[in-house]
């Protein structure tokens, strides 16, 4: 098992040897989706931090924190390449080609009408700050449920 770090420094790494950026909003969305997608395709977590449904979408804290000095600016550290296996390399780059073209906005908005977020926000306000964990369960099931769609 990975940690989230490692999975946000392969988003980074692989941004910048394809002349893209990442802001701290889209790369807590796109290493969330990449955990949503590893736990419905692969029925395992990615990593073992957890997701947190804040105001603006699923954020894993430690992540929020590494990088919370950039604000909404691109962040410019300069990750390491990751060593990964070729499956998980395979599946982050999937993930990237489904969510990458979104603007960090736009990755906002998708998240705030899915189930899983929407489940750990039951209750709280829009502008709740909130710090309540979305379950690998709900996670699972919801794109178990979207992967099985798009077979049909």
């Amino acid at each position: 098992m990975k940690t989230a770090n490692q999975v946000a420094d392969y988003f980074l790494y692989f941004c910048r040897q394809h002349g893209d950026v990442l802001t701290n909003l889209k790369l807590q969305k796109l290493v969330y989706y990449a955990q949503a997608w590893h736990l419905a395709l692969k029925d395992a977590a990615l990593f073992p931090e957890p997701i947190e449904a804040w105001v603006h979408g699923p954020v894993i804290p430690t992540l929020y924190g590494r990088f919370k000095q950039f604000g909404w600016k691109a962040i410019t550290d300069e990750p390491q390449s990751p060593s990964f296996t070729n499956g998980t390399a395979k599946h982050l780059e999937e993930v990237f080609s489904v969510y990458g073209h979104f603007s960090a906005w736009d990755l906002e908005r998708m998240t705030h009408q899915e189930e899983p977020w929407r489940n750990a926000r039951k209750g709280l306000s829009p502008d709740d700050e909130g710090h309540q964990v979305i379950t690998h369960a709900d996670m699972r099931g919801y794109y178990r449920k979207l992967a099985k769609q798009k077979q049909a």
